[in-house]
Order: structure tokens, then C-alpha cells, then sequence
């Protein structure tokens, strides 16, 4: 006699009523697309505004002002404008002519990328930029230190896609599973206290690479699926998972950008192994 047994799921764990909801604050990287057609970045922002996930999401966009591929083009100048319009945050990424690591910049190299890129930034928003995001995750004492000198604060993140490879094979199988094993570590930290509340909800950075056509694509379903995440490892969501106001946005990079350099912080992928 054969014995079948139904296969049983286990149950997700339950959020801790006492512990605020977490918010989730995306965050993209290396942009706006130089590109003329099936544009990335302008993907994405049409994504941001209409989802059935929720409408008219704020992101945080880390860009390059002057690289030739990027900012420093017509239509990446184009989507920076629309970018600020539509009321999402411009951080600072690059203002050099590629995507250079700061740490291999020379001071005065450093010093002008940083007037420039402030510059180019206060004349599309109207205010100089908070927020920074090094090239390749990589900083140390002598590039945090000029970062604060130009009123910049540090934002790393806690769930990467790491999808900055674009071109060629740049997909994820395991898109679902990968974010869901950083969630799982987020979670780790949030339930002993570790990552603080703002305007009561917990801010949950995420990064993306918007010149990256596949999370173009792709960026409703990664929506989606950090909702379907947070739940599997027991996180509550709160009513708005996605943040939908620039100032609250700005107030909660703020409040989780880096404040010592020497202070351990995991990168994304193999950037941890390379340089911590």
C-alpha cells in the first residue's frame, strides 16, 4: 500500500506587533539613460508613477551629472529634470566624465567633482543635494571626510538587486530569493532595534541600477516582490509600503546615512568581499 501525504507549508512568521512597520525606500544608481529608445530610466519612472502596487512612488536617485552616457547627455539632462518634476530626490553619484571611484581620485580631482556635481544638482533642484553614494560602494576616511565638507551624507543599503551589470546577460534568476535572504537579515536587525523608526515606520533601503533594462522590465515585478518578502519573513508593511513624499524620503536617508567611516557596514554582492 502506497501512503500519500499532502505536502504542508509552513506558515511565515508573524510581525511583532511592537515593532513599527517598515516603508521601503528605493534607491537607483548610475543614472538617468543616455539611451534614445526603450529608455531605462524613463521605464522606471513610468513604472514609479503607475503600479498597481501603489501609484505616484518617490525614489531616490543617485545619478551621474556629466558622464556621457548618463547625466552629461541630452536626454539623461532631460531626465534629470523630470526626475526632480515628478518629485523624486536627486542624490550625488558622479560628476566626472565615466563612472570614476573616488577613492582613486586624486584631492583636487575629488574636490572638483564634488564642486561640480553639487553645482549641477543645486541648478536642477533648486537646493544643493544631502545624499551621496560612492561608485562601487567604495570610500574611506579621506573621501567621507569630503563628502561632509560639501554637506553630503552617506547612504549605503540594506537589499541590493545587484543588477549593475547591464549589458549583456543582466537578469536574476534568483531575483526573489536573493532579496528575500538580505529582507531576512534587515529583519535580524530591525527586531533588536538595530535600524531606527522615522515618522513611524522603519526605512528599508533598496538599490537598483536604473541604466539596467532588464530591472526596467522588470520593476513592477520587484515591487511585488518585496511586498511578497517582507510577509515571508515576518515583517509588517505599513499602509504606504513605498514612500510617496520627497521630504520624508530625504528625512529618512538622512537618518540611516553612514555617520562614522570606520564603522563596519556589509556591501552589496562582492563589493563586501572586495573591500571590507
Amino acid at each position: 500500500m502506497v501512503l500519500l501525504s499532502a505536502c504542508s507549508s509552513v506558515a511565515p512568521p508573524q510581525p511583532n506587533p511592537e515593532i513599527e512597520p517598515i516603508r521601503f525606500l528605493l534607491s537607483f544608481d548610475d543614472g538617468p539613460s543616455a539611451s534614445t529608445s526603450s529608455n531605462p530610466t524613463a521605464q522606471i519612472l513610468d513604472t514609479l508613477m503607475n503600479n498597481p502596487v501603489q501609484p505616484e512612488i518617490k525614489a531616490l536617485f543617485f545619478v551621474q551629472t556629466r558622464a556621457a552616457a548618463a547625466g552629461g547627455s541630452v536626454q539623461g539632462q532631460a531626465l534629470l529634470q523630470r526626475q526632480q518634476r515628478e518629485g523624486h530626490l536627486l542624490g550625488f553619484h558622479t560628476a566626472t566624465p565615466g563612472h570614476a571611484n573616488h577613492r582613486f581620485l586624486s584631492p583636487a580631482a575629488l574636490e572638483q567633482s564634488l564642486k561640480d556635481g553639487v553645482s549641477d544638482l543645486t541648478a536642477i533642484s533648486g537646493i544643493a543635494p544631502r545624499l551621496v553614494r560612492p561608485p562601487f560602494w567604495n570610500y574611506d576616511e579621506r573621501t567621507f571626510e569630503a563628502y561632509q565638507a560639501h554637506g553630503l551624507r552617506l547612504l549605503l543599503t540594506d537589499l541590493s538587486a545587484n543588477d549593475g551589470k547591464t549589458w549583456g546577460i543582466n537578469g536574476s534568476l534568483r531575483r526573489r530569493s536573493n532579496l528575500r535572504d538580505q529582507l531576512a537579515r534587515a529583519a535580524q536587525q530591525i527586531n533588536v532595534g538595530a535600524l531606527p523608526a522615522v515618522d513611524g515606520v522603519i526605512p528599508v533601503v533598496v538599490t537598483f541600477h536604473d541604466l539596467n533594462p532588464y530591472t526596467a522590465r522588470h520593476m513592477q515585478e520587484y515591487l511585488q516582490i518585496l511586498m511578497d518578502v517582507a510577509e515571508d519573513v515576518g515583517l509588517a508593511t505599513d499602509k504606504q509600503p513605498f514612500y510617496d513624499n520627497r521630504d520624508a524620503l530625504q528625512r529618512a536617508a538622512l537618518r540611516r546615512a553612514l555617520g562614522d567611516p570606520q564603522q563596519y557596514a556589509r556591501l552589496p554582492g562582492l563589493w563586501n568581499w572586495i573591500w571590507n
